[in-house]
């Protein structure tokens, strides 16, 4: 359990001062709020944070842009994905469940559900696309696979006695809160920045 808690809470410290800051900045432009990190497993150092930047292309969401600005460097620098931990703020899309899966990465993590991207977020893309291209249901792709398994950080903590899991859901719900802030300043001038899916 110990090493559960200490990374539930790495996690969450990568996402409230790693790439919320980005993503606030980047929200300003109107980009959207969702980002990713990558962490060695090993020391669950940071390798790279970043967020969304579809207002440089449409195709750079969090997870993808990651990718992207980590492949910039100098590739005798990477390491290896199957050391590495992926950790997306959201649910990834089938965008993103493609580049993870193609990058080489044999696990994510992820603290808000597609449901909350819809719900919470009013973004409801990740969701109407599996329907409406893969005819899945939520939930309907598979979660444990050849390439990767999926963690729903919530559903980890749900897990924990309940000392625990009442410190961890009160991060959350801190996490939670700024993420309400930052989808608002979103949603404030959604559609200004030409983005196809805003």
């Amino acid at each position: 359990m110990t090493e559960t808690l200490a990374l539930i809470d790495r996690l969450l410290d990568a996402i409230e001062h790693d790439i919320a800051p980005m993503t606030r900045q980047e929200v300003t432009r109107g980009n959207k709020i969702f980002g990713a990190a990558i962490l060695l497993k090993s020391d669950l150092s940071l390798v790279i944070a970043e967020t969304n930047n579809e207002v440089e292309n449409p195709l750079w969401h969090g997870e993808m842009h990651a990718i992207k600005k980590l492949y910039e460097r100098d590739r005798k620098t990477l390491p290896d994905p199957k050391d590495c931990i992926f950790l997306a703020t959201h649910e990834p899309c089938s965008l993103c469940l493609s580049a993870i899966t193609w990058g080489g990465y044999d696990n994510f993590y992820y603290l808000f559900s597609h449901e909350d991207s819809r719900d919470s977020f009013a973004i409801p893309h990740d969701l109407k696309i599996l329907k409406e291209v893969f005819t899945l249901d939520p939930g309907g792709y598979n979660t444990e696979n050849a390439y990767w398994h999926s963690h729903d950080i919530v559903q980890m903590i749900a897990s924990l006695d309940r000392g625990n899991r009442e410190r961890l859901v009160a991060r959350v719900d801190d996490i939670s809160a700024l993420y309400n802030d930052l989808s608002a300043a979103y949603q404030a001038q959604k559609g200004h920045a030409g983005i196809p899916l805003d």
